[in-house]
């Protein structure tokens, strides 16, 4: 998710609405920040809702305490709209957008999100179609992610030279068939439901039961330093490019690792 050829492709064509749920935070226990000192984001020594818009900093200075990829890499925040947005997306003091005109500072639900729409639904909300249209892909990609880092910090991955190679285009490549990998480890392709987690070792999975053994694999199943990856499911030089090593009829793929 967080590759270097994808953040060139979030920079060229940084336009998307935050969407982020997908490749993004998990429900919160609680309000997001309920924890942490009023002081160190609201000007105010006793916060009410007519003097909680004055704050120490700006709020993209501000959630880059935590979130610093997030700002580093995303629908640009920070700047005056040429024209009315939705009421549900409110802009700053200054009549800027920021974080909070997308994001609920305080809230609970995934990505803090303001409405519970998300993708094109989402970006089109203050987008016109017309905008998307001029991009290669429509802007499917950018429609997927407002961010190319949700938590600010990226994911500890070990990867392996195969799978990278595939992200180079999928992850950049409008046309390309898009994946993205969230903060967790989980490979979520675009254009199905087919979500999987890469990176990881199959050894150190089966130890937890439910797998079968890795000397009972098929050959066509492949385990790039015993971890799973990109060429595990899929075979790059084929008929069909990307196909797969077995069908997804009956469960078919799921069933050459899953002992179920």
């Amino acid at each position: 998710m967080n590759l270097s050829n994808y953040k060139k492709w979030g920079l060229v064509l940084g336009c998307a609405l935050v969407t982020f749920l997908l490749w993004g935070m998990a429900h919160t226990t609680g309000p997001h920040m309920a924890t942490t000192p009023c002081a160190q984001c609201h000007l105010a020594k006793d916060v009410t809702p007519v003097n909680a818009s004055m704050l120490v900093a700006s709020q993209e200075r501000l959630c880059a305490t935590c979130h610093a990829q997030a700002i580093l890499m995303s629908h640009p925040s920070g700047f005056a709209p040429k024209r009315p947005l939705a009421k549900e997306y409110p802009l700053d003091w200054k009549g800027d957008l920021t974080c909070s005109s997308c994001h609920n500072i305080h809230g609970t639900g995934i990505g803090l999100m303001r409405t519970g729409s998300s993708g094109e639904a989402f970006c089109l909300a203050c987008h016109d179609k017309g905008f998307f249209d001029k991009m290669p892909d429509h802007g499917a990609s950018l429609q997927s992610f407002g961010h190319l880092e949700a938590r600010g910090t990226l994911p500890s991955l070990d990867l392996d030279s195969f799978s990278l190679q595939c992200m180079t285009c999928h992850d950049e490549q409008a046309d390309m068939n898009q994946v993205g990998i969230d903060t967790s480890g989980l490979m979520r392709h675009k254009s199905s439901s087919m979500n999987h987690p890469i990176g990881k070792s199959y050894q150190a999975a089966s130890a937890y039961g439910g797998y079968r053994p890795i000397d009972q694999l098929p050959t066509v199943v492949i385990l790039p330093n015993g971890r799973i990856g990109c060429i595990s499911c899929h075979v790059g030089y084929s008929k069909e490019h990307g196909g797969l090593v077995a069908s997804k009829a009956g469960s078919e793929l799921c069933l050459i690792c899953h002992d179920l």
